[in-house]
């Protein structure tokens, strides 16, 4: 810390607004501060112009130099190329009204007469300016004693050990978030477990800090083990996680959600908030922002919710950056009048509706099944093979012994675990029919289980059985890697676009390999019946059900609209772009994102299209790393915008779902009175662990926060 400071002080440049965030004014010693207010507020040249029509004429704005001279306080940041509160700065930098002038900067010149009206009338800049002008001009005579310069450094002392020890506790409860661990709640006593642990933990980390175990054994003002103080804390931790997040959205080009709802253990509906968007360092985040409880599933309970959170995070100048929103395909989420996502973009114009592509490809595996009544009883049939041994111990006992492995469940809505099953029962067919016979000749077992066991062996050695466990065998491990590549957080448009290519060319080999096939082999141990179907049924059938998947896929799947940008960044058309140029699909992309400059993209795309050194580029976010690689960002900016915004939209909503796993875990049975504020402080700790991580003045930040709830009588300020 104390080097980062002399870094920035040693920069000559410790008075602009850029240091002051880095280094905020309160955390400075009081040397720097004198020299901080010195200095006064950075007066840069700042190129803010803005365009208004009115009337039929337009009229240009500009930021004028004379407002530094008219107006004191203000102060410019060449960065940002804003303006700024000074004294606001320095002196309230956290808080909450009038952000504008103190975290985001002041760009408006068409209403800046009348915003610095209010700003200079608020109680926040008036207090700003009167404890400005007081510092270090009260205690002048005071500052040569030297009685007062060694009760300051006694009163720095006791700062910095009492800063040291809540940094100690601020690790143990970040400990027990990042790991899902209890924390003790609301309701419970000093002997509960959850308290055990929390305690338990905070004597381990004692054990190893002399200072930290002494002011556990000695400490009577303030301890800091009360529940109080890890509420207090947990909310600290989770304000300072969503003020990074939204720095970092504020800081992204362009932005996409994601939401979905659940209901909880205590049943109480919770809706999701995920944002996404490439970070500083060009990588694709995906951040959870919030669980929202909504007292009804209704599309205007739902939008609602939304926008008053989008409302926080995006500015009226911002809102232009949400280019997508991705839900689930409920009609409340995708109704085109009356739908959340209409409702959303009344207000976000360029936030463009996905359905997900995971949820879909579920869906089309219940039509392939649900449409054919005999593919809808063979997976009847198989999800009561793991119904059958799970319901009593004995059983799956002679499971363990024979097969050495336990039956997947069945599901109806993720398709990966009925690719487990049939995986299973086809790798295992021999065991398993071992393992029925043995419970149908074994006498220790009831009547009814005997003849439930005939009736899966007579199943299992079925001919028909046989050929759907074959003909699902072939198709599941497709359908299994293409909902493997739906869970990346990294995939775009081009790289699905190319994964449902492969992934329909396999079904369609698969159909062509049964039309080929003039007999159907039969598996050993199997038997014939006078009802099982014939060769040109079972290839009747095989050919219904590729058809079903490859008619909804192709349906469902389909780039239209916006999505057919996608077209002209997938690098084994180049080619053809080359000699003929995608012009349909470049007017459907700027009419779908008109901050796009059409004319330099068709220049752009006409370079990438003819250089061979784009060709070997997979996806959309494998070429934004290339043209960032070779610093290109500039030449070739209006590709790099389309690139941003692929790579930001989303095509699914997996870590909707993987939020969702999370409040799972953390609010329990045990745990179900938990407070709104301590699920989210618990979840964006646990979920967002390495954005905590990777902040190295994470602790310093909350304890700053934490100082400034209340007054306390434990001293944590520098003077």
């Amino acid at each position: 810390m104390m080097i980062r400071r002399r870094r920035i002080i040693m920069a000559g440049n410790c008075n602009s607004i850029v240091s002051l965030r880095e280094l905020p004014f309160s955390r400075r010693s009081n040397a720097d501060k004198l020299a901080v207010k010195e200095l006064g507020p950075p007066r840069p040249n700042l190129n803010i112009k803005q365009v208004s029509t009115k009337a039929g004429k337009t009229y240009s704005r500009g930021f004028s130099r004379s407002w530094y001279e008219r107006k004191t306080w203000l102060a410019g940041c060449e960065v940002a190329n804003a303006l700024f509160c000074y004294p606001c700065v320095l002196i309230h930098p956290d808080a909450n009204t009038d952000t504008a002038w103190t975290k985001t900067g002041v760009t408006d010149m068409h209403h800046l007469s009348e915003k610095v009206k209010k700003h200079e009338a608020s109680k926040m800049h008036m207090d700003s300016c009167l404890k400005l002008s007081a510092f270090g001009r009260v205690n002048i005579a005071t500052q040569l004693d030297e009685s007062y310069r060694i009760a300051v450094r006694r009163h720095n002392d006791e700062v910095s050990k009492n800063r040291h020890i809540l940094g100690r506790l601020i690790d143990c409860v970040k400990f027990c978030g990042v790991f899902e661990l209890a924390l003790r709640g609301k309701d419970e006593s000093e002997g509960s477990s959850n308290a055990g642990i929390f305690r338990g933990l905070v004597d381990l980390v004692a054990s190893l800090d002399e200072v930290f175990e002494e002011h556990l054994r000695t400490a009577t003002v303030f301890k800091g083990t009360s529940k109080t103080v890890q509420n207090e804390l947990l909310d600290c931790m989770a304000s300072v996680i969503r003020e990074r997040i939204v720095e970092e959205v504020r800081a992204a080009r362009f932005v996409a959600i994601q939401a979905d709802e659940t209901t909880d253990v205590s049943t109480q509906t919770q809706l999701v908030l995920v944002l996404r968007y490439v970070d500083g360092k060009h990588a694709v985040q995906e951040r959870f922002f919030e669980f929202v409880p909504i007292l009804s599933a209704t599309a205007s309970s739902i939008a609602d919710a939304i926008l008053e959170r989008l409302n926080s995070v995006f500015t009226d100048d911002d809102k232009c950056k949400l280019i997508a929103q991705a839900y689930d395909g409920a009609s409340v989420m995708r109704g085109e009048r009356a739908g959340v996502q209409q409702k959303v973009r009344e207000e976000y114009k360029n936030a463009h509706y996905l359905h997900c592509y995971a949820h879909q490809l579920n869906l089309i595996m219940q039509q392939a099944t649900s449409h054919i009544s005999a593919v809808r009883v063979f997976f009847s049939d198989l999800g009561g093979i793991s119904s059958f041994f799970t319901r009593s111990p004995k059983r799956t006992a002679l499971l363990d012994q024979i097969v050495a492995r336990r039956l997947p469940r069945a599901s109806s809505t993720r398709w990966n675990f009925n690719s487990r099953i049939v995986s299973t029962v086809y790798e295992n067919l021999g065991d398993l029919i071992e393992c029925f016979e043995t419970i149908r000749s074994d006498s220790t077992f009831d009547s009814t289980t005997v003849r439930e066991a005939s009736g899966f062996l007579r199943m299992l050695q079925d001919e028909d059985f046989v050929f759907f466990l074959q003909q699902f065998h072939q198709i599941m491990p497709h359908v299994d890697m293409m909902y493997q590549q739906l869970q990346k957080r990294d995939i775009d448009m081009v790289f699905i676009k190319r994964a449902l290519q492969n992934f329909t060319s396999s079904i369609q080999a698969i159909r062509d390999q049964s039309s080929s096939q003039q007999q159907q082999q039969e598996a050993p141990g199997t038997t014939r019946s006078r009802r099982a179907l014939g060769e040109q049924e079972k290839q009747r059938l095989s050919k219904e059900i590729c058809d079903t998947i490859l008619g909804h896929a192709k349906a469902r799947f389909s780039f239209t609209s916006h999505l057919v940008s996608a077209v002209l960044l997938e690098a084994e058309l180049f080619d053809r772009h080359r000699t003929t140029f995608p012009e349909e699909a470049l007017n459907t992309t700027v009419r779908a994102y008109p901050m796009l400059h059409k004319e330099r993209l068709r220049t752009e795309l006409s370079l990438i299209y003819e250089s061979p050194d784009f060709r070997g580029c997979c996806g959309a976010l494998a070429l934004y790393q290339v043209l960032q690689s070779y610093n290109l960002q500039e030449t070739f900016s209006e590709t790099v915008a389309l690139l941003n915004i692929l790579i930001t939209t989303p095509m699914t909503t997996a870590e909707a779902e993987r939020c969702f796993s999370t409040l799972k875990r953390i609010k329990t049975f045990l745990r179900n009175t938990m407070g709104q504020e301590r699920l989210n402080a618990l979840g964006m700790l646990s979920m967002e662990r390495e954005l905590v991580r990777n902040m190295p003045d994470f602790n310093e930040r909350v304890i700053d926060r934490f100082a400034c709830l209340k007054e306390r009588r434990a001293k944590f300020q520098y003077k």
